[in-house]
């Protein structure tokens, strides 16, 4: 299955960036290519979210289980059910002096073997794409004056 890491730094405490990770159902304001999140269940360190994204120029939508672990700087992903045989993953947040490197990783796997030599390389360039981006939108949104 491929697997997608992106870090970036981003210049703020690991505490308001986590907040802001911990917000999903805001991420459609100020993140472009995510159209929704809808927290659907909430439980002790868990929720279950549906998503609806579009990757370039194809919309992908599916339900995951977000466990957060927010002493270790952490939240981590699966997918329930969706478009994907799997897509699963985790932020994580490594600070690093002033600043905090923000790590988002992403597996997957179409579940169409036939197609994956074609589909996987175009997936992964638009998953590191979008994951860059997310992570920018994150430090921009720490960034903001209250």
């Amino acid at each position: 299955m491929p697997t997608v890491t992106v870090a970036e730094m981003v210049a703020a405490a690991g505490e308001p960036i986590y907040a802001v990770l911990n917000n999903m159902s805001a991420f459609p304001q100020f993140m472009k290519n995510v159209q929704s999140v809808t927290i659907i269940e909430r439980g002790e360190g868990y929720t279950h979210s549906r998503w609806v994204v579009k990757l370039q120029g194809a919309t992908f939508s599916w339900t995951e289980r977000d466990d957060f672990f927010p002493d270790a700087g952490r939240i981590a992903y699966h997918q329930i059910e969706g478009d994907l045989k799997t897509f699963e993953g985790y932020w994580q947040l490594e600070p690093d002096l002033d600043k905090t490197r923000v790590i988002l990783e992403t597996t997957f796997e179409f579940g169409m073997p036939m197609l994956a030599g074609l589909l996987n390389p175009v997936a992964k360039l638009a998953l590191r794409e979008n994951a860059r981006a997310m992570i920018r939108a994150i430090g921009e949104q720490v960034a903001r004056p209250l």
